[in-house]
């Protein structure tokens, strides 16, 4: 969806265009994505995620934590270092390393993954775990890696996902435990035609007229804020807006789209959340109207107010990371390639494991 207001043309330069270089430099940055997740998740998932997990399920996700979070931060160093995307945060500080549940709006496909580039400035980014729509978990390798990092898929109907939303929460509360819960309460992406249908039901049951965010479904942040209230620090409520447009997937892997991502971050103390479900659902709505006057603000002005809250990411760091794991994920691809059979063996039976445990949502339990 394109963008509104004083610089829907960005001050004259829109997308970038998708030249040569970079649709090669976009499919080997795809092609390698591919690649390290897979031998991470064969190689570091499976021991890590599912055996240490027999002995010691806050071991096991300390581990996963490290590993996953390595893989993870190739991300934003494709977003803010090959691809030059300028990501802009602003709004409040927030400490690092807290424990807690992240509400954000939802414009397109890709929010998710700019919430990698805060997590990974605050220290958490291997502890980051999504609500998302269960189809997401038939993806090749990706799916699987969901599962292992313990997402928590749903079909969009309560009556079918409050069992395990509660069975997946009930696991998170250990303090022990890092913890970011990102929550997209809109339920859905944002479009043009979805929202007129979400001004329709607002108007016929006297609820906020919403034009830059969808009316939230309550039930989740609700369910989520009932399990974990007692285990969490507090709330991040994140406002995503882009320029020029919104981008889809393969505009943030070629680097087309967008040329700056503006992240508003609002800390909310849990105190100043209500705890019955009726009182916490009119929360809800009335965050999400501020959140669609803060756009409103955002398509005039081209920018989000107290910008400036979160530095850049440190370029050494990124390459001593990828250079790191890269070395890492070659020795195994070697190993699984030229060497005995045995390595064939192993990647084919855990690559049948993950296929199965995904499919049937099930995790090892530890034997004490």
């Amino acid at each position: 969806m394109e963008v509104r207001g004083a610089f829907s043309s960005d001050g004259g330069k829109s997308h970038r265009e998708l030249t040569p270089l970079r649709l090669i430099r976009g499919v080997v940055c795809l092609l390698v994505l591919l690649l390290t997740a897979f031998m991470t998740l064969v190689y570091c998932g499976f021991v890590s995620a599912v055996l240490l997990r027999f002995f010691s399920i806050h071991r096991s996700r300390k581990v996963t934590s490290f590993f996953f979070g390595s893989w993870l931060a190739l991300w934003p160093f494709l977003f803010e270092k090959i691809n030059k995307t300028k990501v802009i945060f602003s709004g409040e500080i927030v400490p690092a390393r807290e424990r807690v549940l992240l509400i954000a709006n939802h414009r397109t496909e890709v929010d998710w993954m700019y919430l990698w580039d805060l997590a990974l400035r605050k220290g958490c980014l291997g502890c980051i775990r999504y609500v998302l729509k269960s189809s997401l978990m038939k993806l090749p390798v990706f799916g699987w890696a969901f599962h292992i990092l313990e997402f928590i898929s749903v079909e969009r109907k309560w009556e079918v996902d409050e069992s395990n939303i509660h069975q997946m929460l009930s696991s998170f509360k250990d303090p022990r435990d890092p913890l970011w819960l990102a929550l997209f309460p809109e339920g859905t992406d944002f479009t043009e035609q979805k929202c007129t249908r979400s001004k329709k039901y607002a108007a016929e049951h006297g609820l906020p007229i919403l034009n830059n965010v969808l009316l939230p479904k309550t039930k989740g942040f609700y369910a989520c804020m009932e399990d974990l209230r007692g285990s969490l620090d507090a709330v991040y409520d994140v406002t995503i807006g882009y320029k020029p447009r919104c981008p889809s997937l393969f505009d943030n892997v070629f680097g087309v789209n967008p040329s700056e991502v503006h992240i508003h971050v609002r800390r909310i103390a849990l105190g100043e959340i209500p705890t019955y479900e009726k009182e916490v659902s009119a929360w809800l709505t009335n965050t999400f109207q501020l959140k669609d006057r803060l756009l409103s603000d955002f398509y005039l002005q081209g920018h989000f107010p107290h910008q400036g809250t979160e530095g850049d990411l440190s370029t050494v760091k990124c390459l001593v990371n990828c250079v790191a794991f890269m070395m890492l994920i070659s020795t195994f691809t070697f190993f699984t390639i030229f060497s005995s059979v045995w390595f064939k063996v192993y990647v084919s039976l855990v690559c049948c494991y993950l296929s199965s445990a995904t499919y049937f949502n099930v995790r090892p339990k530890p034997l004490l």
